[in-house]
């Protein structure tokens, strides 16, 4: 079955990280980050989606989405291609992005204005969002992730 993997959360709060250690060799990964010179990112994001979608291939959308304005269109990319649709929701934890995202070089480093921007619009996804599968991410304590459903 093919699926969406939508990861939401903070900039730094580890979903990068996440997919790398969990999804890189079943998913494509798919990050607006890839193509921030773009003219218009989300329609090459859906682009993207659709494509991999068509050729049979599970994807891991790897942004902040921070609410359903973001979620929704993959969502129904997702649908259209008959694929489920799974969150996996990174709680705030705003002082933990912050010390993250300071060790960051470049252009990878997000200014904090980015975090509470970000912060004010997160919200926690639900059924009623149209995910089937819902799941919650945190750090485990010794460099790892904790999963649960939920």
């Amino acid at each position: 079955m093919v699926e969406v993997v939508i990861l939401i959360g903070l900039q730094a709060s580890g979903k990068t990280t996440f997919f790398h250690r969990e999804f890189a060799s079943t998913h494509v990964h798919l990050s607006k980050d890839n193509f921030r010179h773009a003219r218009r990112p989300q329609a090459r994001q859906l682009r993207i989606l659709t494509e991999a979608l068509e050729d049979g291939r599970s994807v891991v959308v790897d942004n902040t989405n921070p609410s359903p304005e973001e979620w929704a269109p993959l969502i129904e990319v997702a649908r259209r291609h008959g694929a489920t649709v799974a969150a996996y929701w990174f709680p705030p934890d705003l002082a933990g992005s912050h010390r993250r995202n300071a060790l960051r070089t470049g252009k990878t480093r997000v200014p904090d204005v980015g975090l509470y921007a970000t912060l004010k619009r997160l919200r926690r996804p639900g059924a009623e969002d149209g995910f089937d599968e819902l799941y919650t991410v945190g750090f485990d304590g010794a460099g790892g992730f904790v999963v649960e459903r939920g």
